[in-house]
């Protein structure tokens, strides 16, 4: 038998403990319930961390662009956008570009009317969200014939009553001047060619799609836009796309991104994170403690073992491996443990959406779970270091023993 083999047949043959020592063995099935229960809990919260990060960050970049180039006077548009379109095409990373003219409008409806944000996009390159609509479809809305089409998020037709083909009276929030008048426009009829659904609440409720052509008519604001759309195919990159967006934008446009844009909520997220992390790392220093609770009163139960192992040959040094060993495959054992339960529930609440939320208050209908395996190192190291750590001061006491003082009363 070899030493480590020697070594691990003591350590595992200690931690099953005899009858007479039941003691010990309840104190171990804790410890590695505890281990487990840390392990499977701190899966389950960053999973859930993960799964509203990703959800939010989809649906939002799902509406808006990676990289966004905006004129830095909110009053005036950019009117030579046709000419910066190939030169952002042509910067690495870009795999889209999108003038959108967007602004504040009022929905009159059959039920009530309400605000809502107007966005005018280009009919042959729709956004990501629009390419698979909950009703209707988004061809319709390049129609040159009859009333314009206009694409409702859910919320907001279900807010002001539009049904798919339903007319909708849009009113335009800027005046028209007649003479020393201020006069408001006429109301401006479209067509409900599609509704959508991100499963945002805050853009389902609030946002409407339009051709570009029909955005232009609605603000009175000619061939401009006030926003141009870069997308990537690294989105990690729109802070290195973004700096060479603006030298080819000029003086009076400023670039920015979808992570400046969404600072705070994925900062939040991001401390979220952390802080769920620290919390339910308390969990595994408790399993820690029951690790050395364990180990100690196994090093006092087997004092005389340890002696005559000591007397036969055994050194120091394979002691103290014996029982970090035994802290070991208590760690091991509880993380493998955990790990499964905390991805096999974490799956398994994604798929039947156990948690509902309230749309309204959180902006998603249920709590979405995304465990991902480069979390499983990170989270078994830590609970296996903590297992560790809590076997020195237990070994080192074992070492501690001398032999024929243990054996001298035998």
């Amino acid at each position: 038998m070899s030493s480590s083999t020697f070594e691990f047949f003591v350590a595992s043959r200690y931690l099953r403990a005899k009858r007479k020592q039941a003691v010990i063995s309840v104190i171990t099935v804790i410890s590695i319930a505890g281990v487990a229960a840390g392990v499977m809990a701190l899966v389950i919260g960053i999973a859930i961390n993960n799964g509203f990060r990703d959800t939010l960050q989809a649906s939002l970049l799902g509406a808006t662009a990676h990289v966004m180039v905006l004129t830095k006077d909110p009053e005036e548009g950019i009117a030579d956008w046709r000419e910066l379109d190939p030169r952002f095409r042509q910067l690495p990373h870009v795999v889209n570009v999108a003038p959108n003219l967007y602004g504040g409008v009022f929905l009159a409806g059959p039920l009530q009317s309400g605000g809502a944000e107007m966005k005018g996009i280009p009919v042959d390159n729709p956004p990501d969200m629009l390419k698979h609509l909950k009703q209707g479809s988004f061809q319709n809305l390049k129609a040159t014939s009859g009333l314009p089409g206009i694409i409702l998020g859910s919320r907001l037709a279900e807010n002001t009553g539009m049904l798919l083909n339903s007319v909708v009276n849009v009113f335009s929030p800027r005046p028209e001047m007649a003479g020393p008048e201020i006069r408001f426009p006429a109301p401006f009829k479209f067509r409900v060619v599609g509704i959508f659904e991100s499963g945002f609440y805050d853009i389902d409720s609030a946002w409407a799609f339009t051709s570009l052509s029909s955005a232009q008519a609605v603000f009175n604001v000619g061939d401009v836009v006030n926003s141009i759309e870069l997308r990537l195919d690294d989105i990690y990159k729109a802070p290195e796309v973004a700096k060479l967006a603006e030298k080819i934008a000029g003086p009076k446009l400023n670039a920015t991104t979808w992570m400046e844009q969404y600072h705070q909520i994925l900062d939040a997220l991001s401390m979220e994170r952390i802080v769920t992390a620290v919390t339910i790392g308390l969990i595994e220093i408790v399993a820690a403690l029951n690790i050395l609770i364990t180990l100690i009163m196994m090093v006092m139960e087997k004092n005389r073992e340890i002696a005559v192992l000591m007397s036969m040959g055994a050194t120091r040094r394979q002691i103290r491996k014996i029982f970090m060993l035994q802290g070991a495959l208590i760690g091991v054992v509880g993380t493998a443990i955990g790990l499964a339960l905390g991805y096999t529930l974490s799956t398994l609440a994604d798929h039947y959406r156990w948690l509902r939320l309230n749309e309204d208050v959180y902006s998603l209908a249920y709590v979405p779970f995304n465990p991902r395996w480069q979390d499983a190192i990170w989270i078994a190291a830590a609970a296996i270091f903590v297992s560790l750590i809590a076997t020195l001061y237990p070994a080192r006491a074992a070492t501690a023993i001398a032999p024929v003082e243990a054996l001298r009363y035998e």
